[in-house]
């Protein structure tokens, strides 16, 4: 080879050499921006302060004194983020106002707008030098714009390339921003969820609270009030009684025979155990045979059946009556100091009584009482004074009621205290 050959020769791969120099250069330029950018933009989770670090350091590497960026979202009613570095600050609304005018444009692909052609000139200042769309999400478009290079070079495509690039980045970073804030006011949205909800759980704890004492209260006065007032009170909680109304009703007085002589031969404290268990097994019976129990008095109950059937109200005061009798029998048999079991006398009327609350007012306060008044009522508490060693006696209302249910023996009439008309007895 002749030296003017190995001279062109070598020129030739010196400039291969050359452009390969460069092409490095560029790719290692590429890659420190896009490493900067990303360093800084990665760095927030603030949408706003993302789009200023990438503004300034994208500025910064290409040599760009001034620039804006503007991001909507068509999903709220406010304009979206504008940031703009090295423009006047009276050409803010301007710049704002003119990305706004292109963004509403039919959509394009994200290509590079020149701001100096006739279709955008009037609307943006001359020293924009390059615009570049972008999306973050479909109803979150953005735009790019910078002003010229100091070096007096325009963009070229691999300026563009690397813009690209960066915005793709800037991109993934907002979209991260989005989702930490929509996370963020999850959070936010929970805490104030539990503030509520603790508050609702102590509001609900001191409401249990009170039903815990009103059940409790109702538990205690359950043994001391009827049922029928229990239920009355629970539909009327605010303390308004229904007036006393005629009913029909099945009334069933008992009370144990020779009670005093019983007394002073075991002694009041003996007694007194005799008498609990004996009331017991007979509240069970009343109440199984839908009774209740309207009084006591020492050695004796009133008991009220209150049966829609009238049928029904006297078959469940018989039942109740001959289930007391069977139960005396059993107690008496397991009572050591009884030498027999007690005799239990029984007497039961039927009829039209008032029925309901009553209340009395005097000088230490009102005082309710629930009871049955009425001739019945009397009628039943004499049939029951007839009543000797452990019968029940009925009125013949009552027997009229149960007689395709049971034996019955007349006794023929009586003329009892303080009735004024023979009263027709029969026995079970």
């Amino acid at each position: 080879m002749n030296p003017q050959e190995e001279i062109r020769h070598l020129r030739e791969s010196l400039k291969q050499a050359e452009n390969v120099q460069a092409e490095l250069d560029l790719r290692a330029f590429n890659l420190k921006t896009l490493y900067d950018v990303s360093k800084d933009i990665y760095s927030s989770v603030e949408s706003e302060t993302i789009i200023r670090n990438f503004l300034l350091m994208t500025m910064g590497n290409f040599g760009v004194m001034a620039g804006f960026v503007l991001l909507q979202d068509e999903s709220s009613d406010t304009n979206g983020q504008f940031v703009a570095i090295g423009f006047q600050d009276e050409n803010h609304d301007v710049l704002e106002n003119a990305a706004i005018r292109l963004l509403e444009l039919p959509k394009t692909a994200s290509a590079p707008i020149d701001p100096s052609s006739s279709k955008h000139a009037r609307f943006f200042p001359e020293s924009v030098n390059l615009l570049l769309p972008f999306e973050v999400v479909p109803a979150t478009p953005g735009l790019l714009g910078l002003g010229a290079k100091l070096i007096g070079e325009p963009f070229n495509d691999n300026d563009v390339e690397l813009l690209d690039t960066l915005i793709n980045n800037l991109v993934v970073a907002l979209k991260n921003a989005k989702s930490f804030e929509q996370i963020r006011m999850l959070n936010k949205n929970l805490q104030l969820k539990n503030i509520e909800l603790e508050k609702t759980l102590g509001e609900l704890t001191k409401a249990m609270h009170k039903v815990e004492i009103l059940e409790s209260v109702k538990a205690s006065l359950s043994k001391f009030v009827p049922a029928t007032v229990s239920r009355m009170i629970e539909k009327s909680p605010n303390g308004e009684m229904p007036e006393s109304k005629e009913k029909d009703a099945s009334i069933l007085f008992l009370d144990i025979e020779a009670y005093t002589k019983i007394c002073e031969r075991l002694g009041d404290a003996e007694m007194n155990d005799i008498i609990e268990k004996h009331f017991s097994a007979f509240i069970d019976a009343i109440y199984t045979n839908n009774g209740d129990v309207n009084e006591t008095a020492g050695d004796g109950l009133m008991v009220l059946f209150l049966d829609k059937d009238k049928e029904q109200n006297a078959l469940g005061a018989v039942r109740t009556a001959l289930q007391i009798r069977e139960d005396t029998i059993k107690i008496g048999e397991e009572c050591s100091s009884l030498y027999r079991p007690l005799e239990i006398n029984m007497g039961i009327n039927s009829g039209l009584a008032f029925v309901g609350a009553a209340k009395f007012d005097s000088i230490t306060g009102s005082r309710w009482t629930y009871t049955a008044r009425g001739g019945i009522t009397n009628v039943a508490a004499r049939i029951g004074a007839q009543a000797k060693g452990g019968k029940v006696f009925i009125s013949k209302s009552t027997a009229d009621r149960i007689k395709d249910h049971f034996s019955l023996s007349p006794l023929g009439k009586f003329n009892l205290k303080n009735v004024s008309e023979e009263v027709e007895i029969f026995e079970i």
